[in-house]
C-alpha cells in the first residue's frame, strides 16, 4: 500500500438540526420538469382510481372492496410514476437522436489535472476475473494516455483463506504484467466492519487525502478508459458536483435469465436513464458502483451512522448508496446521473435463484431506509429516493394482497348469501357486485402502462439503422421484445412471492446476511431447483383451485399468474441453462449491440479472464503458499497489524496456534485448521511464521524462518 494520507470522515447525525446545503447551480427548468412528472402521475392515478371505484361500487362498497380500491390506487401510482418517467426519457431520446451511447465518443479526450483512485471492494470473489477486468482497464487507460492520473486499489474483505491467498497471487501477477508497481495496490481486512460501506470508508480514512476523486467498482464492473477520463474531467469542470453515476450496461450474459436481463437493460434502460436524469437533475441517486465521487465531499458528509433499534431497521446500514447520496446532497453537493457517457458495464446474476439471493440482501437494506427518512435536512427528492427504495420491495406483498383480496371478493360473492335483514332498513340486500366490463377496461389500461414503455424503447431503436442491426434487425428485435415480455411475465408471480416472503422475514427481524454472489452460469440440478420452488407450485395450485371454485372465467382471468407459479420449477431450471442461452444467441434472439460489435475493452477483459483462470489453478491456501516463495514473502509483508483493545482475546488465533503446535506437515495443518482459524493465522505475523515452519521441509524451514 502507499503511505497513508488520512482524511477525516465523521459519522453523520440523522437527528441533530441540519439545514440543506445550497447548490451553486441547477437547471432553471428543473422545478417545472418535476411538476410535469408528479402532476401527470397524479392525474393518471386519479383517473384510474375513479374508474376502479365505479368498478367496485355497483351495489355499494364493502370493507373488502374498499381494501382492494386502496391497494389498487397505491400500486397504480407506482406503475404510473414509472410510465411517466419512461415517456420523458423517450422524448429526450427523440430530441437527442440517440437510442443509447455506445462508448465511442466524438469529442477528443480532455487532459486531466487531478488524480483519481479506482476502488475494487471485493468479498470472496474469483480473483482471476477481478484482476482481468482491472488489467483491461489499466491497458485501456494507457491507450487513452491517462494512466498517470489513476491508481488502482483492490480492497479485500474476503473471509475464505483459499480465495484470500489466490487474490494475493493474482495481484502479484497483475503487477508483473502491467508494471504497475507504483499504481496498483492491495489491502485485506480480516474484520470487515461495515461491510462494503465500511471497506470504502476505511480506504477514505487512510488514503483519501491523496486523491481528488474515487471511482467505486464492483467485482463484475468494467469501465473503459474514455469513460473514466470523461468522468474525471466532468468532476474537474463542475466543482459543485459531488457524485456522477453512470448507466451501466449488462453484458456477458450466457444463461437465458442473464440474457433476458441484459436485453431488457440494453433496450429499456436508456428510456428510464434519460427520464430520471431529466427530472432528477442535481438531486439524483447513487447505485453503489460505476460512479465517480469527490473524495473530500464524501468524507465530510457520507459517514454512515449505526441506526438505533432492532433489525430490520436498526444496525449497520446495508443499502448504503442511497443514503450516502442523500447525505452528500444535504451537504450541498450535486448528485447527477450521466446516461450520455458510454463505456460502463456490469453483469447479471446467471439464474433466478441467484437473483433472489441478491434481492433478499437488498430488501433488508432498503427497509432500513425507513430509519433514515426522518433525518434532518434531507432534500425532498432524496427522501423520495429512499421511499422508492422501500417501495421497490413493498409493492410485491401489496400485489399479493391485492390478488388475494380480489379472489376473496369473488369467493364472497359466490358462496356467501346476501344479508336479507340488515340492521338498517333497506329495500334490497347489500351484497358485493362489480362491473366486469369497466374492470376489463381498467385492466387493459394498467397493462398498457406496463408494456407501452417497451414499445417506445423498441421504436427508439428501430428508428436508427445501427441500433436496429445491433438488436438483430426490426423483426428479430420485435420477437425478442415479445419473448422477453412473455418469460418475464411468467417469472413475475414467482418473484412477487419471493419478495413477499423476504419482506415479511425482514420485518420479523431475520438477518438476511451477506451472501457470496454466484456469477458464472451453468445448468442447475433439477432436484435443487425443485426444493427451492416447490412452494411456489403449491401456492399456484391453491390459487388455481380457489379461482376455479368461483368460476371458469375467473380461472382464465388469473391464468397468467397461475401459469407462472405452476411453471416455477421448469422456469427456474431452464432459464439458468447456458446452452439454451447460447441457442437463443445463435437464433439472433435477445441480442444486444455489444454482442454484434463488442467494445474492445470487453473483448480484452474476457480474453484475460480466460487466460488468468487457467494460470491460477484452483488450489487451497496452504498448497499455494507451499509452492511459491515469492507469494510467502509478499503475504508476510502485507500482513497489517491491527491494534487490539485492552483485554481483547483473539480466540480463533489462540486455537489456531494450539493446533499448529500438534501439526507436523502441511497435510496435518490443512486438516487441523478450519477456515476461521486459518484466516486468523494468516492475519498474524508470528502465527504465519509458525505455519510456514510447519508446511516447509525441516531444512528449508530452518533456513528461511528469519526471512519472514
Amino acid at each position: 500500500m502507499p503511505t497513508d494520507a488520512p482524511l477525516q470522515m465523521p459519522v453523520q447525525s440523522l437527528t441533530a438540526a441540519h439545514s440543506l446545503g445550497r447548490l451553486a447551480a441547477a437547471p432553471r427548468s428543473l422545478p417545472l420538469r418535476r411538476l410535469a412528472v408528479f402532476a401527470s402521475t397524479l392525474l393518471l392515478t386519479l383517473f384510474a382510481a375513479r374508474e376502479m371505484y365505479f368498478v367496485l361500487q355497483v351495489a355499494g362498497l364493502t370493507l373488502m372492496e374498499r381494501s382492494v380500491l386502496g391497494l389498487f390506487v397505491i400500486l397504480f401510482a407506482w406503475v404510473a410514476f414509472s410510465f411517466i418517467t419512461n415517456v420523458a426519457g423517450f422524448l429526450q431520446l427523440l430530441g437527442s437522436g440517440s437510442a443509447q451511447p455506445d462508448g465511442e465518443e466524438v469529442a477528443p479526450l480532455p487532459t486531466l489535472s487531478t488524480r483519481t483512485a479506482l476502488l475494487f471492494p471485493i468479498y470472496n470473489e474469483e480473483a482471476a476475473r477481478v484482476v482481468a477486468r482491472l488489467q483491461a482497464i489499466d491497458e485501456d487507460l494507457s491507450r487513452a494516455g491517462a494512466l498517470a492520473a489513476f491508481d488502482f486499489f483492490i480492497l479485500s474483505d474476503t473471509t475464505r483463506p483459499d480465495i484470500w491467498i489466490a487474490e494475493e497471487e493474482a495481484f502479484l501477477k497483475a503487477r508483473e504484467r502491467t508494471g504497475a508497481h507504483n499504481r496498483l495496490f492491495y489491502r485485506h481486512r480480516r474484520h470487515n466492519e461495515g461491510r462494503k460501506a465500511g471497506n470504502i470508508a476505511d480506504w477514505v480514512k487512510r488514503f483519501g487525502a491523496r486523491y481528488e476523486h474515487m471511482v467505486v467498482l464492483d467485482a463484475d464492473s468494467l469501465m473503459s478508459g474514455e469513460a473514466l477520463v470523461r468522468l474525471a474531467a466532468a468532476m474537474e469542470h463542475r466543482p459543485h458536483v459531488g457524485l456522477i453515476q453512470t448507466l451501466p450496461l449488462v453484458v456477458n450474459g450466457s444463461t437465458v435469465f442473464a440474457r433476458l436481463q441484459q436485453f431488457a437493460n440494453r433496450l429499456y434502460g436508456p428510456l428510464l436513464g434519460q427520464g430520471i436524469a431529466w427530472w432528477h437533475g442535481t438531486e439524483s441517486n447513487y447505485w453503489g458502483h460505476n460512479a465517480i465521487i469527490r473524495t473530500r465531499a464524501f468524507a465530510e458528509h457520507a459517514g454512515l451512522p449505526t441506526l438505533p433499534g432492532r433489525k430490520p431497521i436498526g444496525g449497520e446500514i446495508m443499502s448504503h448508496d442511497f443514503v450516502e447520496a442523500a447525505l452528500m446532497r444535504r451537504g450541498g453537493w450535486a448528485i447527477q446521473i450521466a446516461p450520455e457517457i458510454g463505456g460502463s458495464y456490469e453483469e447479471s446474476p446467471p439464474a433466478l435463484s441467484d437473483y433472489s439471493v441478491r434481492d433478499r440482501r437488498w430488501c433488508q437494506g432498503n427497509l432500513q431506509h425507513a430509519g433514515v427518512l426522518p433525518a434532518r435536512g434531507l432534500h425532498p427528492i432524496s427522501r423520495l429516493h429512499l421511499l422508492t427504495g422501500i417501495g421497490a420491495y413493498l409493492t410485491a406483498p401489496l400485489w399479493l394482497l391485492f390478488l388475494l383480496a380480489g379472489i376473496l371478493i369473488a369467493l364472497q360473492a359466490q358462496f356467501i348469501r346476501p344479508e336479507y335483514f340488515p340492521r338498517d332498513f333497506a329495500l334490497f340486500p347489500d351484497w358485493p357486485a362489480q362491473d366486469p366490463v369497466r374492470a376489463a377496461y381498467v385492466f387493459a389500461g394498467t397493462m398498457s402502462l406496463l408494456f407501452l414503455p417497451k414499445l417506445l424503447a423498441y421504436l427508439a431503436v428501430v428508428a436508427r439503422a445501427e441500433q436496429r442491426r445491433g438488436f438483430g434487425g426490426a423483426a428479430r428485435g420485435l420477437a425478442s421484445v415479445v419473448l422477453e415480455s412473455v418469460i418475464s411475465g411468467l417469472m413475475a408471480p414467482v418473484m412477487m412471492l419471493n419478495q413477499s416472503v423476504t419482506f415479511v422475514a425482514a420485518l420479523a427481524g431475520r438477518d438476511i446476511g451477506w451472501s457470496v454472489q454466484r456469477r458464472e452460469g451453468g445448468a442447475l440440478p433439477w432436484s435443487e431447483v425443485a426444493r427451492g420452488y416447490i412452494w411456489h407450485t403449491l401456492f399456484g395450485l391453491s390459487l388455481a383451485a380457489a379461482a376455479y371454485a368461483v368460476s371458469w372465467s375467473l380461472f382464465l382471468w388469473m391464468s397468467p399468474v397461475i401459469a407462472g407459479l405452476l411453471l416455477a420449477i421448469p422456469l427456474a431450471a431452464l432459464t439458468a441453462d447456458a446452452r439454451l442461452g447460447r441457442g437463443l444467441q445463435r437464433l439472433g434472439l435477445l441480442r444486444i449491440p455489444e454482442e454484434v460489435r463488442p467494445p474492445s475493452i470487453l473483448v480484452r477483459a474476457n480474453e484475460l479472464a480466460r487466460t488468468l483462470v487457467q494460470a491460477l489453478p484452483d488450489m487451497d491456501a496452504i498448497s499455494r503458499l507451499s509452492q511459491d516463495e515469492a507469494l510467502v514473502r509478499a503475504h508476510a509483508a502485507m500482513i497489517e497489524t491491527r491494534p487490539r483493545r485492552r483485554g481483547e482475546i483473539d480466540t480463533q488465533l489462540v486455537v489456531g496456534l494450539a493446533r499448529l503446535e500438534d501439526a507436523r506437515s502441511a497435510e496435518e495443518a490443512r486438516l487441523m485448521l478450519n477456515a476461521s482459524e486459518l484466516n486468523a493465522v494468516l492475519s498474524d505475523r508470528n502465527a504465519f511464521q509458525r505455519l510456514m515452519s510447519v508446511i516447509r521441509s525441516p531444512v528449508q524451514a530452518g533456513t528461511d524462518a528469519n526471512n519472514l
